[in-house]
């Protein structure tokens, strides 16, 4: 049993992982501890037990679950939450023998998606995905389900939706599904009108509490929630942002990964995922503090694989340079750069690479352009390279933001 040190919340947590070899049971036992305190309540101490595959009646075995109760008793625990699945089958006989009320880590992160919805799109998805994933826990008239009371675990659809009937429930979720298919057709719109204008996206990804909200903040003054908590940004926020160059791309912060996120979350928020899939670059951001930050990427980028995203320019972003002992240990280059967002350290080389990997090649051109060659405004016009233009005695003096095929054009009144 591992104890922790913290007594200035309340409502208290008892943290159990089983080891099966499968996963890093250490670190996802760590994340758990952060999920816990990213929902509000304190975790006490944690119990590890090593399995060859999870006990079917209770996850763990009796002895251990003995264990478990006697430190509930003593130590005023307000609720166990395990970090794995478990079946509903398992919920009822641990809540039996030890009386507190048990959750696991897809419920926990549910609670914390429910904390964090601001959008009305990310408040559909959170009830959607509590509901699909509670529907087959429904039993007994709700029985369970009206023991739970308040507190992490039971925040979202409420105790009187789920005390009803699953025809109720089920008609709730295809309202849902229906409800969120109309806001991803209005969301498709928009990208088709952001490609037709010429608009230029670059996705923020990341493992969740790397820094990305702090970057986009950093880089847009966007105002974004930034707190040093997993999930504090759950809604995909967009910024404009103009590059030393002169183009301007469209920011989008998305919501942070965590290790084996449960498939149907990611399918539930693929929303705020797949403004990543479509972007023309993206920023993969993580903590280089970490001594998981090769972890953290991985894991990122294999969800970015899933996505469809192996031929979108990936610069991975090392933040939070300021807390490694040598950052220059760390990859750079062109795909690679090592910043601290909250110190501004290292964004030039951000933009610089942002600047490299644009989907066409620009050059931002101060042009004296003669009366008689005019027809040259006309073409930069229309391709919507022109930024200014004044009428000078001189001639015409613009300022453009000019693609590749057009430089020959150009390149002959530049000053």
């Amino acid at each position: 049993m591992e104890m922790y040190d913290n007594t200035e919340k309340t409502t208290r947590a008892l943290l159990v992982g089983i080891d099966t070899g499968d996963y890093d049971a250490e670190g996802s036992m760590n994340e758990l501890y952060e999920l816990v305190e990213s929902a509000g309540a304190e975790p006490v101490a944690s119990i590890m037990q090593k399995r060859d595959k999870p006990d079917g009646a209770t996850c763990i075995g009796s002895g251990r679950l003995q264990e478990i109760t006697q430190f509930c008793q003593t130590n005023e625990i307000d609720f166990i939450v395990f970090d794995t699945e478990l079946t509903p089958t398992q919920i009822r006989n641990i809540e039996a023998e030890t009386n507190v009320r048990t959750i696991d880590r897809t419920i926990l992160i549910l609670d914390i998606f429910a904390i964090r919805a601001r959008s009305n799109e990310g408040k559909l998805q959170v009830e959607l995905a509590q509901l699909k994933y509670l529907m087959p826990r429904l039993s007994g008239k709700g029985k369970e389900m009206s023991r739970l009371g308040g507190g992490v675990g039971t925040r979202g659809p409420g105790e009187t939706k789920l005390e009803t009937d699953k025809r109720h429930i089920r008609r709730k979720i295809e309202y849902l599904k229906n409800e969120l298919a109309h806001m991803t057709s209005r969301r498709e719109q928009l990208r088709s009108r952001r490609k037709k204008d010429g608009i230029i996206t670059v996705a923020i990804v990341g493992y969740t509490n790397a820094g990305k909200s702090t970057l986009m903040n950093t880089l847009t003054q966007a105002g974004v929630l930034s707190e040093n908590k997993l999930f504090a940004t759950l809604d995909p926020t967009s910024r404009a942002l103009k590059l030393p160059n002169g183009v301007s791309v469209m920011m989008i912060d998305t919501v942070g990964l965590v290790r084996r996120l449960p498939h149907h979350l990611v399918e539930a928020f693929k929303s705020t995922l797949e403004e990543a899939a479509l972007a023309d670059i993206i920023l993969n951001v993580c903590d280089a503090s970490s001594e998981e930050y090769q972890l953290h990427l991985e894991v990122t980028n294999n969800l970015l694989n899933e996505l469809g995203c192996t031929d979108t320019p990936i610069i991975n972003v090392f933040n939070k340079c300021d807390l490694v002992g040598n950052p220059y240990d760390l990859p750079g280059g062109r795909d690679s750069v090592r910043i601290s967002a909250k110190n501004s350290v290292g964004i030039d080389d951000l933009l610089r690479a942002i600047e490299i990997n644009l989907p066409v090649r620009l050059r931002k051109y101060s042009l004296l352009i003669p009366f008689d060659k005019a027809s040259v405004l006309s073409v930069l016009r229309k391709a919507g390279a022109l930024q200014s233009e004044e009428y000078t005695s001189e001639g015409i003096r613009a300022e453009a933001i000019v693609e590749e095929s057009l430089w020959y054009m150009v390149e002959e009144y530049g000053t």
